[in-house]
């Protein structure tokens, strides 16, 4: 029993308590045995309940398995610093024909990327998040990268994104983590990133696209566009258009944008039901931070769905997501009214570790399997078929044609301005 509290593992009365005298231990490929010492012989069935079980998962994060000169099997805790020779997956072991429980069943609202995590190994697998310096964007490059992905944080700040790996690599020495320079209100920072990144010659498997400007002044970038439209939306657009051959290489792939609930209370259609580009980018006498922000995500997800629709036969998913509302962050940062609400609502939202649920679990995900995932996450099943083009995903009932059109204009636009720059 001292062996299970060093583990972790909390000592109990119940049925699976083995008898004095017996020991659980785990083969290489996750099955239990059990060994009696009394009478030195080992079995696999329980010996009170007679079942045979086995081990659900993969280590846990900051876990690793190592073999020692005898060539016995231990576990190393680096998170807590501490060795042991129990398996702690041996809290975690299941019936050898259980009943598989549901998503829904499984996770709620408070259910953290850590748990949502729990067992999976991301080794080999290459992510990109974009704003991974801070907020959602930094818990889940963390998440990530603890579980042994190749994570690189796309930043436009890289005192921050290396603060940032720093602290990454504080929990866990053995991370695979790097920062790259991505600023997304510069076209041509976004070309300059993609080409870093190919001559790394690696796979990605995972994008995310998640940084964001939220209640900017006016203002225009270099490459003539309004900031907001740009940052949240065309940047991000422009980027997946680059890395587009290496994500279909890799395939299967995930694209996952972070859009916002706030895409409904907008419209960026004409009065003939037309796309009007002058809404997207308006000019300072009609330009409103909040209306600006939440066409930047109406746009998040009309791309998102196009691009599922385009790259999807090829092993490409990409899917739009609301990871809910924020506990605190710097995305409030320009203006101090914004500020202010932002701390008076924070005691009734959502912490960063559930808020970050959403955005890593839809990514292991087929488009069919989301359901109870986003239902979950605190949205309806109605939500998920306007995020993924099965309903209008908007109020204002924008349909395929408004996406495709869409996707065209940002193509046509980014690849304009980035030309000209």
């Amino acid at each position: 029993m001292a062996a299970l509290r060093y583990a972790g593992l909390d000592d109990t009365d119940s049925e699976d308590e083995l008898p004095l005298g017996w020991e659980q231990r785990t083969t290489k490929d996750g099955w239990v045995y059990y060994a009696n010492h009394t009478e030195e012989k080992t079995q696999w069935e329980h010996p009170k309940t007679g079942k045979r079980k086995r081990i659900a998962g993969d280590l846990p994060y900051g876990w690793e398995q190592e073999t020692d000169e005898n060539g016995q099997v231990y576990f190393v805790d680096h998170i807590n610093k501490r060795t042991t020779y129990l398996d702690p997956r041996l809290a975690f072991t299941v019936d050898d024909n259980p009943t598989k429980p549901t998503t829904r069943q499984r996770y709620d609202g408070s259910t953290t990327a850590m748990e949502i995590l729990q067992g999976r190994d991301f080794t080999g697998k290459v992510v990109v998040v974009t704003g991974a310096n801070s907020g959602i964007g930094f818990e889940t490059a963390k998440s990530f990268a603890l579980h042994g992905a190749h994570v690189i944080l796309a930043c436009r700040n890289m005192t921050r994104a290396n603060e940032a790996v720093s602290r990454i690599l504080g929990e866990w020495h053995k991370a695979k983590v790097e920062a790259m320079t991505l600023d997304l209100a510069q076209l041509r920072s976004v070309q300059h990133f993609a080409q870093a990144f190919k001559a790394k010659n690696v796979p990605l498997h995972v994008l995310v696209c998640n940084a964001a400007a939220f209640a900017l002044p006016w203002s225009l970038t270099k490459d003539g566009l309004e900031t907001t439209f740009q940052v949240n939306h065309l940047g991000h657009f422009y980027l997946v258009q680059l890395l587009q051959d290496v994500l279909c290489r890799s395939a299967p792939a995930r694209v996952v944008v972070v859009s916002s609930e706030s895409h409904r209370f907008t419209d960026i259609n004409d009065s003939s039901k037309n796309l009007d580009f002058s809404r997207l980018s308006p000019s300072k006498n009609d330009y409103w931070a909040m209306l600006a922000y939440n066409r930047s995500k109406l746009c998040n997800i009309l791309f998102s769905n196009e691009l599922h629709r385009r790259l999807s036969p090829r092993g490409v998913t990409s899917n739009a997501v609301h990871p809910g509302n924020m506990m605190y962050s710097s995305l409030h940062r320009h203006w101090w009214v914004y500020t202010l609400l932002f701390t008076l609502a924070r005691p009734f939202t959502k912490s960063m570790s559930s808020e970050k649920t959403c955005t890593r679990h839809i990514h292991l995900k087929t488009r069919r399997e989301q359901d109870d995932t986003l239902q979950s996450c605190g949205q309806g099943s109605r939500d998920l078929a306007e995020l993924q083009g099965i309903a209008d995903p908007s109020n204002q009932k924008v349909i395929c044609t408004s996406e495709s059109q869409a996707y065209s204009i940002s193509q046509h636009c980014g690849l304009r301005n980035a030309q000209a720059h």
